[in-house]
């Protein structure tokens, strides 16, 4: 709500309210109650518009300063926001940026300059007491300590647009920071990234300030519990750890501002690529570029600041720390099971109504078998939505025995064109008999040989489930063709005769005879 200066004190009411509430008193007749329950206001307001005589604005005291005059034509709509954000959670309010560029493309001839605008913006703030808060005393750490922290951002990876995160590990002592792409916020993705950190460094911090995310940390009665595998991959590495208070962003004000930084420095553009584990090593050469530069205080570059940091860090463990999640998960009877409450994948029918054991990196979700050994890798889904992921091969030989079920899985989606019709309207038992040998196929050679040889199948000279069968049987189950026949010494060699046709003619006239 627009707030107007008149006669020394404020208006928290539009002009066209207190137009209307005068003109349903004065011209409409009406009762004082009754215009305050029509105007949504208590009858004491309505009294207090109806008896204000001076409306000229407020007279400016001596030594005032009118702030920022040039704004002047645009300061009502620049206040009329920020009262706005008073309702707004504190993260989805305007800065100075926003409100600058706000005017710029909604306003007519704006023409001040960004700075003009932060100063205004600032100083209106304070006047409105919308900077108001706990104290803040400066922190210190000293060489070694770090801070970590996530960040949102948009990427390209293979021509397809990901609404990803990053996470960020900043050394406040020299103000060195680097960062790393992830696709979510799982303990994979953290644990992933402080890893590939470390390693690049050559050395573990002696102490992180993070988060108290699920990730690492479980809120119990009695208090905080660290997660047990957030706790081993500390005691592996051999640093320490503090989380921070709920809501208390200004106690790793370092990893805060760095995780900004980066997000314009090093994500503005949208980064495009290929492969997100190769990019993310592009990233650690551009954090060090940026170390090029000095530090915000200390006038000194900020690469010979970290090499402070370096030489306290703990060395890398020899025996390397499994970053992989592993669960236990059990599965329907259709051979799914689901990930985080809304991730659905496939196990394979054999393994329908049991508990299997799946192994969950920041982008697979590999299901095991007894021996621990892979039985279907899935890519591993992420975003708000539920979403599910099939891996249809291993359904290939129960679709086979129910061919009329072809049509309605993923199979049918996986061939090419002209097989795919073929199988959408041949016989049912046909049908079948293709698709029998296609998951043998696949079984020993991949379902890309399987797909290769039932295409070819289409163009022999018998039916294609027959042309498949012996290309099956001649390939696959090793039966010999006559030119791999050996003869051995023991078999005596039989003379060639020639046949007589005038024997043969003779016998087909005696038939004709008859």
């Amino acid at each position: 709500m627009t707030q107007i200066h008149a006669g020394g004190s404020v208006l928290n009411m539009e002009i066209e309210e207190i137009l209307k509430i005068r003109d349903c008193y004065y011209n409409r007749h009406m009762k004082i109650h009754e215009i305050a329950d029509l105007m949504k206001h208590d009858v004491k307001t309505i009294r207090k518009y109806l008896d204000q005589v001076d409306f000229n604005p407020p007279a400016a005291q001596p030594g005032e300063k009118n702030i920022c005059p040039k704004l002047d034509p645009y300061k009502e709509i620049i206040d009329g926001w920020l009262e706005d954000d008073k309702r707004m959670p504190r993260k989805q309010r305007h800065t100075a940026r926003r409100v600058y560029d706000r005017l710029r493309h909604e306003t007519s001839g704006f023409s001040c300059s960004y700075r003009t605008v932060c100063t205004y913006f600032s100083f209106r703030r304070r006047e409105m007491d919308m900077d108001t808060g706990d104290a803040q005393m400066p922190l210190e750490h000293g060489p070694g300590e770090a801070q970590g922290d996530f960040g949102d951002a948009v990427f390209n990876e293979g021509g397809q647009e990901v609404e990803g995160h990053y996470f960020v590990l900043s050394f406040p002592y020299s103000n060195a920071g680097y960062l790393q792409l992830t696709y979510g916020l799982n303990e994979e993705c953290l644990l992933e990234s402080m890893d590939a950190i470390f390693r690049y460094i050559g050395g573990v911090p002696t102490e992180i300030w993070l988060d108290n995310a699920s990730t690492m940390v479980s809120i119990i009665r009695s208090g905080k519990k660290v997660n047990d595998r957030f706790g081993r991959f500390a005691l592996h590495y051999g640093f320490q750890f503090k989380f921070m208070n709920q809501a208390k962003g200004n106690e790793k004000g370092n990893v805060e501002n760095k995780v900004g930084t980066h997000r314009r420095n090093l994500l503005v553009p949208e980064p495009r690529f290929d492969s997100i584990r190769d990019y993310n090593k592009v990233l650690f050469h551009k954090c060090d570029e940026c170390l090029q530069d000095n530090h915000y205080l200390k006038g000194i570059r900020m690469d010979q600041l970290f090499e402070e940091d370096k030489a306290v860090l703990h060395p890398l463990p020899d025996i390397p720390f499994d970053l992989a999640g592993y669960r236990t998960y059990k599965v329907s009877n259709t051979g799914l099971f689901t990930v985080d409450s809304k991730y659905t994948y496939s196990a394979s029918p054999a393994y329908r109504s049991c508990n299997i054991t799946v192994k969950l990196t920041s982008d697979t979700v590999t299901v095991l078998d007894r021996s621990f050994h892979p039985v279907v890798v899935h890519p591993r889904l992420y975003g708000d939505k539920p979403a599910q992921h099939i891996d249809w091969l291993p359904y290939l030989k129960y679709i086979a025995q129910k061919p009329r079920s072809f049509t309605n899985t993923g199979i049918a989606e996986m061939m090419p064109d002209d097989l795919r019709a073929f199988l959408l309207t041949c016989p049912y038992k046909e049908r079948g008999d293709i698709l029998t040998i296609i998951a043998r196929v696949t079984e020993e050679k991949g379902f890309a040989e399987a797909v290769r040889m039932a295409s070819a199948a289409l163009h022999g000279t018998s039916s294609p489930a027959d042309s498949l069968e012996v290309m099956y049987r001649t390939g696959y189950e090793m039966v010999p063709s006559p030119e791999d026949l050996q003869t051995g010494d023991e078999i005596p060699e039989v003379e060639k005769k020639e046949a007589d046709l005038d024997e043969y003619d003779a016998l087909i006239r005696k038939g004709g005879h008859k």
